[in-house]
């Protein structure tokens, strides 16, 4: 009737998460800010993970059972991983047989291929959150040879996936190109929805109390003459850590008044052996694992964001924690942290330690009105472009697409069947 409000649907969703889910880190916290902003607007998530990983207090999550063998997190490319997929798989065709869900909303190539076997027997639709090529990430991890005889087979793997859900979410521009060029995938198939942050919480560093700062600073044991760089997230080569010592070795071959705070894991031991063995272990500080809730504050210490990553297929999410609590980015120049800094990014050569060096030291050194008004013009493109609550309705319309699909699909199977009846 003219006049009378559209219903709104609540979908039931299904997420299928294949990772130790909560580990504050990537990945997760897109899996973590998705599912909230979806309940925020009225849906249903469940989210079915691996059976390591911290319970988040509002989100309903069905774990897997444990392998007895392997009791720690798996971050990256594993062997061990294909046993806690398996036992993913088992999770997921439990709750498809106990509980309905309208749709499932598969992470990373793993979810996906659960996804697609079990939601195509179920008669539930899936979509894809791609966040990097499968294969870029095995080799990233040097888990794959650029030469090894499966290269292929994985290519094939990763391109079926691609191919046959109905619609893939991507995380930047570069992977839509990536998608479309590398695997062949059908255009109206894929659309890209950015990383996000959620402004409230990652709130500029100038709000805070400087006394609450300057007693965390303490407490960490950052000397108060030092500018400060800060990084957060995992501790690995691929994510450029070993190049970002290097950097700071140049830097600190110049002048001694500057510190790096590295937060984040694993491989926490060995990072900070490499700093001793470099010659700079007391002008680095490794935290650990920061908890999510506590991060913004952490960041809030620096005068400037370190973003060394290096791969060309991946999400760079963390950029956007730096931007909303307005801190200048020097960032090595990759297409992805090109789409989330703008102008206002700081790009060094990409693998160049002392091109790196140099550009940290140019931005901590920076004017001061200069560097809070990038850290500012950061911010507010942060707010802009990249919010949670746009992106949810972005994700429910996506939902709306795909059922509707659906729905058409199977009434052309009825309305064949009823023709082909009639022939007869």
């Amino acid at each position: 009737m003219p006049g009378t409000p559209e219903l709104v649907r609540r979908y039931r969703v299904l997420m299928i998460a294949p990772t130790s889910f909560f580990a504050d880190y990537g990945c997760h916290v897109r899996i973590l800010e998705e599912a909230r902003v979806l309940q925020q607007m009225g849906h249903s998530v469940t989210i079915a993970t691996y059976h390591n990983g911290n319970d988040v207090a509002d989100l309903h999550i069905e774990r897997s059972l444990p392998i007895p063998w392997r009791t720690g997190y798996e971050v990256g490319a594993s062997r061990h991983k294909i046993g806690f997929d398996v036992l993913l798989g088992l999770t997921v065709a439990r709750l498809l047989l106990r509980k309905r869900f309208d749709i499932i909303h598969a992470h990373l190539h793993e979810g996906a291929l659960i996804g697609s076997v079990l939601g195509g027997l179920a008669r539930v639709p899936v979509v894809f959150d791609f966040q990097g090529s499968l294969t870029a990430e095995m080799l990233d991890h040097h888990f794959l040879e650029d030469d090894s005889i499966f290269r292929s087979a994985l290519v094939k793997l990763e391109t079926w996936i691609d191919c046959t859900v109905p619609r893939v979410f991507t995380s930047s521009s570069h992977a839509r190109r990536l998608l479309l060029e590398q695997f062949g995938c059908m255009p109206e198939r894929i659309v890209t929805l950015p990383d996000c942050v959620n402004a409230d919480v990652f709130r500029a560093a100038d709000s805070y109390d400087s006394g609450e700062l300057d007693g965390l600073r303490s407490q960490l044991g950052i000397p108060a003459e030092r500018k400060l760089v800060v990084y957060l997230g995992l501790l690995a080569e691929y994510q450029g850590v070993g190049l970002l010592l290097d950097a700071m070795r140049h830097l600190l071959d110049r002048r001694q008044d500057v510190h790096l705070l590295l937060m984040g894991f694993p491989n926490v031991l060995q990072y900070r052996q490499r700093a001793v063995d470099l010659g700079i272990g007391d002008f680095v500080t490794l935290t650990g694992r920061v908890p999510y809730a506590e991060a913004p504050t952490y960041l809030a210490l620096g005068d400037v964001a370190a973003a060394p990553k290096l791969s060309l297929t991946e999400g760079a999410g963390k950029l956007l924690n730096y931007m909303s609590v307005g801190l200048p980015v020097v960032a090595f120049e990759t297409p992805v942290a090109r789409e989330y800094l703008g102008a206002d990014g700081v790009f060094a050569e990409p693998g160049n330690a002392e091109h790196l060096a140099l550009l940290l030291e140019e931005s901590l050194f920076a004017p001061a009105a200069a560097s809070r008004a990038r850290g500012q013009r950061l911010r507010q493109r942060a707010i802009q472009h990249f919010s949670w609550e746009p992106a949810g309705r972005l994700i429910i319309s996506i939902y709306d697409d795909v059922m509707g699909v659906e729905k058409k699909t199977s009434a052309a199977r009825t309305d064949c069947s009823v023709a082909g009846r009639a022939r007869r």
